[in-house]
């Protein structure tokens, strides 16, 4: 399984030199995006090094665990009351009902939330500095690690699995 970890440079020239030295390291370069204030964004980052997600796939998981919950209630309640005549399979169809519609209302909700990375290091990014976000497999991660070390370039807190996707 692929984790996340998250560096960080003084400027766009030091995560150039980062993300060329996590590429020798034997991370795979679609692995490699780089997150900064978007002024610099926009004036000299590439667009595929760019880490663009929002919180859509956390948020579609939730709403469709706790849609499809609340839709069995529904449907289990529903049972419960006589004259409306419900099967387990008319029960089955409100929880899928239920998943269904929680996954997109949580997932229009996700779309416009920030991935976590930008919200957890959003003052470093605010600052100017540019963060590099690398994905691998543990083995790589650690010759990630030793690189950005050599370079100078900060790990910062943050470990994670890689998001879903």
């Amino acid at each position: 399984m692929k984790q996340r970890h998250v560096y960080s440079s003084r400027d766009v020239a030091g995560a150039q030199r980062a993300v060329a030295r996590a590429r020798e390291a034997g991370v795979a370069d679609a692995d490699i995006s780089l997150i900064a204030r978007s002024d610099i964004e926009l004036e000299r980052i590439a667009d595929e090094r760019k880490l663009t997600e929002t919180d859509f796939t956390h948020a579609a998981i939730r709403g469709a665990g706790y849609g499809g919950a609340a839709g069995l209630l529904a449907g289990v309640a529903a049972v419960v009351v006589a004259p409306l005549g419900l099967t387990l399979a008319g029960v089955a169809a409100i929880g899928l009902a239920g998943a269904v519609v929680g996954s997109w209302a949580s997932a229009l909700v996700g779309a416009s939330v920030p991935d976590p990375v930008r919200q957890k290091f959003d003052d470093e990014i605010q600052a100017g500095r540019v963060l590099i976000v690398i994905d691998a497999e543990e083995p790589t991660l650690a010759r990630a690690d030793a690189a950005m070390t050599e370079l100078g370039i900060e790990r910062l807190d943050y470990d994670r699995p890689t998001a879903i996707g």
